[in-house]
């Protein structure tokens, strides 16, 4: 797969935006123990008695390079470097779940055949046509009340464990489809059919002689799945059912800077731009890779 990645050098350059962005959020800690500036840190002397801050563009100066939150005073751009941090402590492991799972019910549906395989197809078919979001929508108030009294404060963890959940059972079929098909195909394979005559297990001929082979297409179904999760997890964010304070997250800072549009623009502009860049640079490798990891002719 590697001398095919080779030849769409947008692979290479969009992996280098994501290599970037995930080294960034990763590296959140550590960029706020430089800036001097810790995520729940305010400075309300820098704020007048409106709470708009002082300055121009929000406050923006050389002390805090993109201004401050009105009303609150914390520190902007450490708001948006740990509102990656958390995008991405969601929808990673939300991907690798849910590329797990999809691989699992995939191979399954296509080594086996038969009434497993219809079953198994309609299973997909069923969770591919549930949106996401109102699925989400849905379900996380009410699980949490199944765990949680209506007046208890929810753990922050408990929020990020039900999203990563929902994610993984709501977002594994674009996976499963593909495996299903590729391993449809490799069962009529000569090394198929040996290992069939020879009395192996179906397990075993999915694990050693079919999943080897399924790298590109399993490849290529997960990076579709990271901006995905991302955008998704800051609208859930957005509409106050997503990562919970004082956890940093973007859908939640733009959400509430739209209260300031008005008076202070650059609020929404930063995390916006922020977002769109994560969504757009994952997007960008996710269908670099699709196009690379496509058998076609000419590829």
């Amino acid at each position: 797969m590697s001398s095919r990645l080779r030849r769409f050098r947008s692979v290479l350059v969009a992996g280098a935006g994501a290599l970037l962005l995930t080294a960034v959020a990763a590296a959140a800690p550590l960029i706020a123990a430089v800036y001097g500036t810790g995520p729940q840190q305010t400075f309300a002397d820098d704020l007048d008695a409106y709470g708009m801050p002082y300055g121009v563009a929000g406050g923006v100066s050389t002390v805090h390079w993109l201004g401050l939150e009105p009303g609150l005073g914390r520190d902007l751009l450490i708001q948006i470097v740990y509102g990656m941090r958390t995008s991405l402590a969601v929808a990673g492991p939300a991907v690798l779940l849910a590329t797990l799972l999809g691989t699992v019910i995939g191979g399954l549906a296509g080594i086996l055949g038969g009434w497993v395989d219809a079953l198994l197809t309609w299973v997909t078919d069923v969770a591919i046509a549930l949106p996401m979001l109102l699925c989400a929508i849905a379900v996380i108030r009410p699980l949490e009340l199944a765990f949680y009294g209506p007046r208890d404060a929810v753990p922050g963890w408990f929020r990020m464990v039900t999203l990563i959940g929902l994610f993984t059972v709501l977002g594994w079929t674009g996976v499963a489809r593909l495996v299903r098909t590729q391993v449809r195909a490799l069962r009529e394979r000569d090394f198929v059919t040996a290992a069939v005559a020879l009395g192996a297990r179906p397990g075993r001929i999915l694990g050693r002689e079919v999943l080897p082979h399924l790298g590109p297409p399993i490849v290529a179904g997960a990076s579709l799945l990271l901006p995905m999760f991302t955008s998704a997890g800051a609208a859930l964010s957005f509409l106050g059912l997503g990562v919970l304070e004082p956890t940093p997250d973007l859908g939640r800072t733009i959400q509430r800077s739209l209260g300031y549009l008005q008076t202070d623009p650059a609020y929404v502009l930063f995390p916006g731009l922020a977002l769109v860049c994560m969504v757009f640079v994952f997007t960008a490798l996710g269908e670099s890779v699709r196009r690379a990891c496509d058998p076609g002719p000419g590829r």
